[in-house]
């Protein structure tokens, strides 16, 4: 198979679609401006879905060249999505680390916003490290890197807190979840801050002592939004008392 000549025919399917007043109505979710074509995320997903399956004997190896293709030439936000969704059903267990290669470069060089960043952490990343426990230790890597990197190195953690996976029970250390929130607390970048309160507050469900106690260290330290945001995942008694620190966090 071409894969140029593939990624053009998906990219032809989605203009097909196009409308541009949705696309014109997107744009409220966004702080700049995103180039779009107005395809709803769902069909985005079922149409590289549906092609894909049309093609049987299309190796992993062939799909992720298809899927950089259409990321790394994006012209518009839902090509970007189309190549995540040709890659979702293979990440478990037929792709390897080179997906993670592909995602960094992506996170620092191709993702344009919030929208693209979790896409590619929560319906790529997430069950491609179900399927590779032993990669999540790879993101801290992206502590280092672009916004998107940035963000995307906690979001893509964030069902990973506490999950069942198989027989077995898997949670993120502690060391993990602090360390990253630490590295990035005095970050600039408003979606890099609004990544590390969703880590915080999802970790709270499960550790409200361990976060509190957090919390109660850092939080001169830590923005004012990204210690509400924490907050949220505190039992009512315990964000209550904690509420009282708020004052401290930074503006």
């Amino acid at each position: 198979m071409n894969h140029e000549a593939a990624a053009a025919e998906l990219r032809g399917l989605l203009a097909d679609r196009a409308d541009p007043a949705f696309a014109d109505s997107m744009q409220r979710y966004f702080r700049t401006p995103v180039p779009a074509l107005g395809v709803a995320n769902g069909t985005v997903t079922d149409l590289a879905h549906r092609w894909v399956a049309e093609r049987p004997d299309l190796s992993p190896a062939g799909r992720l060249e298809i899927a950089r293709i259409l990321v790394e030439q994006s012209k518009h936000h839902e090509e970007t999505l189309a190549g995540f969704a040709l890659l979702h059903r293979i990440a478990k267990r037929r792709l390897g680390g080179e997906l993670l290669d592909h995602a960094r470069v992506w996170l620092d060089l191709h993702v344009t916003n919030w929208a693209q960043c979790d896409d590619l952490c929560l319906k790529l990343l997430h069950p491609y490290f179900l399927g590779h426990l032993d990669e999540i230790p790879r993101t801290r890597e992206w502590l280092d890197g672009g916004p998107w990197a940035r963000r995307a190195a906690n979001v893509a953690l964030v069902k990973l807190v506490r999950r069942r996976v198989g027989k077995e029970v898997y949670e993120l250390p502690l060391e993990h979840v602090f360390g990253n929130c630490t590295a990035l607390m005095s970050d600039d970048d408003h979606y890099v801050q609004k990544g590390v309160g969703w880590l915080l507050k999802v970790t709270a469900r499960e550790h409200p002592q361990a976060v509190g106690a957090y919390l109660r260290t850092w939080h001169r330290h830590l923005r004012r939004d990204t210690f509400r945001y924490a907050l949220e995942g505190m039992g009512a008694d315990d964000r209550h008392a904690l509420m009282a620190l708020d004052g401290g966090a930074r503006a």
